[in-house]
């Protein structure tokens, strides 16, 4: 294993599993999941997480936001489908149907391209339709003018229906009303599709992962798994209680230089902070360069040796610096946890996401590429990952 000891973050593979089986056991029997892994696994590490869990039973497949991301999946060996759940452009038409990949479909010239490179490949394009039942983001409308275009989908030679969904706004809030009114709407349009129409879609999806959690009656066909795979929750509104999850990304750094300020004395840029009596300060080789939020200046906080070392002044692209006048033990060298457990304390991603004006889901896709990833299994590292050839 390479030494990385500015920074690095640890990937727990058993955690990932183990949130996968606490979703499937909240979810109808003969429900799917589908794992979301665009953004890189949400900063997680899309590849090494869809290897880890693709011959999980009761996994449908993948999602991710871009044909690049599906690509990715798809060249690193991955077999069970990849779902582009936005806008795909037509020059990637043809190559999404000789690798296989599911456009999102909701536009009636992308149908037809998509039928187009379906056919001159030999093989139809497996589409699935996009509802917009109250984002307002993409997809077609469940009423005349969407049953129209699902018609045309099915009588579109070089395609195949083999989805249909839609994406709730407000599935993470404590009030379940809207959310269940787009199911409603979805439900009703889905049952249009099948008894006017004839046709029966064999993948319905809408639940995400606060769906996942709270939502049963939402569980069809599949479920879309985001946030909550990585141990995350989708909002602070969700319950903790019915499933139980386990976070999987720790980030961690050392201490590269402590020295002693006397009263009076400024740290970092603009002198946002002054000592207002003798103290020890740690510089911690990390920034916002990293992906680490600048707005946790002056209010955030790490742990070395179990204790809480508050940031002082402001972080910079590159270092911050916390106060260790009351951890007299830290010396140079040594651990410091900037996400994660250490001890008895512990800093989650959703406390940094609050402290820092964010939230989790932000946090965790800005970690980049600066951060090398480090995958365990049974608490042994099996594989690491960094882009360092990428700055060549």
């Amino acid at each position: 294993m390479k030494n990385y000891d500015r920074v690095w973050a640890t990937v727990d593979l058993d955690a990932v599993k183990y949130n996968m089986v606490q979703m499937k056991n909240n979810i109808r029997e003969d429900s799917k999941i589908m794992a979301v892994v665009k953004t890189g696994g949400y900063g997680h590490g899309a590849g090494p997480i869809a290897h880890e869990i693709e011959d999980m039973p009761f996994l449908h497949g993948f999602a991710v936001a871009t044909v690049e991301e599906a690509l990715i999946l798809k060249g690193s060996g991955i077999r069970k489908p990849v779902l582009v759940l936005g806008y795909t452009f037509p020059y990637c038409y043809e190559k999404m149907a000789r690798e296989e990949i599911r456009p999102t479909v909701f536009r009636e010239d992308m149908l037809e391209e998509m039928g187009k490179a379906g056919q001159a490949c030999g093989r139809p394009v497996k589409i699935h339709i996009k509802v917009d039942t109250g984002m307002s983001r993409i997809g077609i409308r469940p009423d005349e003018s969407g049953l129209a275009f699902v018609k045309k989908c099915a009588e579109t030679p070089g395609v195949e229906i083999e989805g249909i969904f839609t994406h709730f706004a407000k599935a993470d809030e404590k009030d379940k009303t809207s959310a269940k009114k787009q199911l409603e709407s979805f439900l009703a349009f889905t049952g249009q599709i099948h008894d006017q129409l004839g046709i029966r879609i064999p993948v319905r999806h809408c639940s995400n992962s606060a769906g996942i959690v709270e939502l049963k009656e939402a569980n069809l066909d599949a479920v879309r798994a985001g946030i909550t795979l990585y141990g995350l929750w989708p909002s602070d509104e969700v319950k903790r209680d019915i499933i139980f999850l386990q976070p999987v990304l720790s980030l961690k750094s050392r201490i590269v230089y402590i020295k002693k300020l006397e009263a009076g004395m400024e740290v970092s840029y603009g002198g946002t902070f002054v000592a207002k009596e003798t103290m020890q300060v740690a510089t911690i080789p990390v920034g916002y360069g990293d992906g680490y939020p600048r707005s946790l200046s002056n209010k955030g906080y790490v742990l070395i040796h179990g204790k809480k070392a508050p940031i002082l002044g402001r972080v910079c692209m590159d270092q911050f610096m916390v106060d260790v006048s009351l951890i007299p033990e830290a010396v140079q060298g040594d651990e410091v946890t900037l996400i994660g457990r250490d001890g008895d304390e512990s800093i989650t991603m959703e406390e940094l996401g609050e402290l820092s004006g964010r939230f989790n889901y932000e946090l965790a896709c800005c970690l980049n590429k600066r951060v090398p990833r480090i995958y365990t299994r049974d608490g042994k590292v099996v594989y690491s990952k960094d882009s360092f050839r990428d700055f060549r």
